[in-house]
């Protein structure tokens, strides 16, 4: 098998992995279910990831750009998050690694601390920065950033992960941009 076979072989596993991860979570999928799917022999995916705990790490790497809405004024604050995050819930695919975090953060302990690495590096600090930047005491923008990253972690998950209807983008996004706003503000 040349390396680009090997290489389009590997990247076929982890799109497939990472669709039945993000669909169904850790426990539920297998190799076997995986390898079927991809037109594979299991045996490949014990070679190239060492099984299933090592397909779903190299499932889950989250390699994603982040857009920043932290440029601007506080006051618009809300608006900027919520058109951020309908955007990529609404444009994220079903392979998205952050819903494969998501999903399986009650099973595996390493989604979990990946999913909080990654929230707190791309979301949180940014927040608590921003916030802070934005004329308010360490303290106070810390608290705020925390209310806000909980009540978007925790639409996230009532939404994406127990797979209840996001609803209409524009009401989603215009209840997303008050409610934010109002934490940001105090």
């Amino acid at each position: 098998m040349s390396l680009r076979n090997a290489a389009a072989t590997r990247q076929r596993i982890l799109e497939h992995a990472q669709r039945q991860f993000a669909q169904h979570g850790y426990t539920a999928v297998t190799v076997k279910g995986v390898a079927e799917a991809a037109g594979v022999s299991p045996n490949l995916i014990t070679r190239y990831f060492g099984g299933k705990d090592g397909l779903f790490l190299a499932a889950s790497q989250v390699r994603i750009p982040v857009s920043n809405p932290f440029h601007g004024e506080r006051c618009a604050l809300g608006a900027r998050l919520a058109a951020s995050i309908v955007q990529r819930w609404f444009g994220a695919s079903e392979e998205d690694p952050l819903l494969v975090l998501h999903r399986a953060s009650g099973e595996r302990p390493q989604a979990a601390e990946a999913l909080a690495a990654f929230l707190d590096a791309n979301s949180l600090e940014p927040l608590h920065r921003y916030l802070r930047d934005s004329g308010l005491d360490d303290d106070e923008a810390r608290s705020r950033a925390a209310a806000i990253d909980a009540f978007v972690l925790g639409v996230s998950t009532r939404r994406r992960v127990l797979r209840s209807e996001l609803g209409d983008p524009a009401d989603l996004q215009a209840w997303l941009s008050t409610t934010i706003q109002c934490l940001a503000d105090g």
